[in-house]
């Protein structure tokens, strides 16, 4: 059985990006193309579809780490930012985002609340374990050794 820990993080990321581009529930607010991600970024994200990316980036670590709450995903998607000739300092990222997104993909029905944060349904969990069958056997079929891992 092949899971998301078997396949390399940025083509899962990638293919379910682009199948959240399709999903009826999932579409990029208008102010997402002016909005810098968090206090540390300098800048807009360089991708125009980066709202679909952190969607696909968002349920991967709902997948691998179970129950996370929005506090614990503001830290993993913060960074650090230089302040004059101090030390840098991390900082959180933007949690309105990160928040329309995880509402976005309750109400694909993806996502689940629980008294401990937010986890993935069913249907995501099948979701993400038919794409990773998939990326699985693409990169096997690149590679022929990674075939006997599968």
């Amino acid at each position: 059985m092949v899971s998301v820990r078997d396949v390399p993080s940025q083509v899962l990321i990638g293919v379910l990006a682009e199948q959240m581009k399709a999903l009826p529930g999932m579409q990029e607010p208008e102010w997402a193309k002016f909005v810098k991600t968090g206090s540390h970024a300098e800048r807009t994200p360089h991708e125009s579809d980066w709202w679909f990316t952190r969607a696909a980036s968002l349920m991967r670590k709902l997948y691998l780490h179970g129950p996370v709450g929005q506090g614990d995903l503001r830290r993993a998607y913060g960074g650090s930012k230089a302040l004059a000739y101090f030390p840098k300092h991390h900082r959180d990222a933007g949690g309105s985002n990160i928040r329309k997104i995880l509402k976005q993909l309750e109400q694909a029905e993806l996502v689940g609340k629980t008294p401990k944060g937010r986890i993935l349904t069913s249907k995501g969990v099948a979701m993400l374990d038919k794409l990773s069958k998939e990326v699985f056997a693409k990169v096997a079929e690149a590679d022929k050794s990674m075939s006997r891992y599968g």
